[in-house]
């Protein structure tokens, strides 16, 4: 485990907790470019006064294409996790696909990440539930917020001791994402912490035949309105150079633009959170 997974803790247990920042690539790439990412964003949100989670995937079960390309798979991924969290003193977090990753991926992961198109899998739920980590379960863009309620149930019956709910926008029509600012609101009320994926949000599913397209120009925007609606975390995905990363190009956020980014949210959550 991470030696800091006492962040993630502090962050579910504390009140009046900082913005909590989940952060890295879509899926591991080679790892120096992983440990670039998470040295710069861990040193942004540190000085911005946020805590920071790593997340990279070991697997992109769920590509819009067979012939895009997955990752390195959980042996080498996780160890792989293991390595950045060690290097850097950040707690860690990927994607879990199937109940049989979950006992696996807990022994090295401060939080599991449930997909969401898998987020009503109740085998997956129970499963992550019962390693007694956190999990962040993301609501399906087919989802209400109501909905989520059953999700987080079952997390909890499971023996699940913290969930977090992420919203990552609710499909409308084709090719287009949307987020509701009263359903966060209702998210919100829930009682568990809510997290904002703010570069997913910015997708247009399926809108370049093989692959997704997106409108990673919005993701500012976007961050900026969760933070001031009180979202208790937000999630993005950023590369050094964008057009070449190995999942989610179309919405990956520029390294070079998220401490400035980073310094503007923390100043919102200040001003909503006096």
């Amino acid at each position: 485990m991470s030696p800091a997974t006492d962040i993630l803790g502090r962050f579910f247990a504390r009140p009046g907790r900082p913005l909590l920042v989940i952060a890295g690539p879509c899926v591991l790439e080679d790892p120096a470019t992983n440990l670039r990412i998470a040295r710069t964003v861990r040193d942004a949100a540190t000085a911005a006064g946020l805590a920071f989670v790593f997340k990279a995937s070991f697997d992109k079960a769920n590509r819009s294409s067979g012939r895009s390309h997955r990752g390195p798979g959980a042996g080498d991924g996780l160890a792989q996790l293991r390595a950045i969290g060690q290097e850097l003193g950040v707690p860690v977090t990927s994607d879990v696909h199937t109940p049989e990753q979950c006992a696996a991926a807990a022994e090295v992961l401060d939080m599991l990440q449930i997909p969401a198109f898998l987020c009503r899998q109740t085998d997956l739920l129970l499963a992550a539930a019962r390693t007694g980590r956190p999990v962040n379960v993301k609501k399906g863009q087919f989802m209400s917020p109501a909905e989520m309620r059953n999700v987080v149930e079952k997390l909890r019956t499971g023996g699940c001791p913290h969930v977090m709910v992420t919203e990552r926008g609710t499909t409308f029509g084709y090719h287009r994402l949307v987020n509701d600012f009263i359903g966060v609101g209702d998210l919100i009320e829930q009682g568990s912490p809510v997290c904002f994926d703010v570069t997913h949000s910015t997708q247009l599913p399926g809108a370049e035949g093989d692959r997704t397209g997106g409108r990673p120009e919005r993701a500012p925007l976007l961050a900026r309105a969760a933070v001031a609606a009180g979202v208790h975390a937000v999630f993005l995905e950023c590369h050094p150079e964008p057009a070449r990363a190995a999942s989610d190009a179309s919405t990956m956020m520029p390294l070079d633009q998220v401490p400035a980014l980073l310094d503007r949210l923390a100043a919102i959550h200040r001003a909503a959170h006096p």
